[in-house]
């Protein structure tokens, strides 16, 4: 028998807001069920509050994701270098985000990975950070994207750069975890970034394909 659940936008919702306070979650996103809530992306604490059983299921190897989180962030450099200046401010259909923050976002999420490894915490505050004023179009996110392919890297060659726990605010996620949510979060964005160059009748350049996407566990809808 299959689980439902009503979907509630809090973005322009004062009440639906008001009672994620009241719950003690301060963001999106969240399942509640009455009193009883599960913060952030967590899907095995959202199969014991429903009461359903939790498959557990075979991840892409830590090598495989590393590799694959770079390939995600050279397509997401080189989509948001084709975004036109006049189109930066453009909304994306299902929050009040920019592309220029979107594509921000895509970079900032990946090397929270690294800097989550580092201190052992992961805050949701670093998923909510726009782009500072000093980069302020494609060309400059796309290098600021530069510098956290490069961060990763240096981190990633460290000797026991993907052991350990970290305290993120939806709970402990161990280093293969958290780079699998890293990874699918960035590649989710990047699906967006194309739909979003799309609608400027812009063809992405050299999207990523079914292959790059196999493996990860990317919701069905796109917003």
């Amino acid at each position: 028998m299959g689980v439902e659940f009503e979907a509630i936008n809090v973005e322009g919702n004062p009440a639906a807001l008001a009672e994620l306070h009241r719950l003690g979650v301060p963001l999106v996103p969240a399942v509640a069920v009455g009193d009883r809530v599960v913060h952030g992306w967590n899907p095995k604490g959202v199969a014991e509050l429903v009461g359903v059983e939790y498959a557990e299921r075979e991840r892409l190897s830590l090598e495989e994701l590393v590799k694959r989180l770079d390939t995600v962030l050279a397509a997401a450099q080189r989509a948001i270098r084709q975004v036109p200046e006049a189109s930066l401010e453009m909304k994306s259909p299902d929050r009040d985000r920019t592309v220029r923050n979107l594509g921000y976002h895509i970079f900032r999420l990946s090397l929270a990975f690294r800097d989550g490894m580092a201190e052992r915490r992961f805050p949701e505050e670093w998923l909510q950070e726009g782009a500072p004023p000093a980069v302020h179009d494609g060309a400059a996110i796309a290098r600021y994207g530069q510098t956290v392919r490069e961060r990763l890297a240096e981190w990633l060659g460290r000797p026991g750069a993907l052991e350990g726990v970290v305290e993120t605010y939806y709970g402990p996620q161990t280093a293969h975890e958290l780079l699998e949510r890293t990874t699918w979060h960035a590649a989710q964005h990047v699906r967006q970034l194309y739909a979003l160059l799309e609608m400027m009748e812009t063809a992405p350049d050299r999207p990523l394909t079914e292959k790059d996407f196999a493996g990860l566990p990317l919701p069905k809808a796109l917003w």
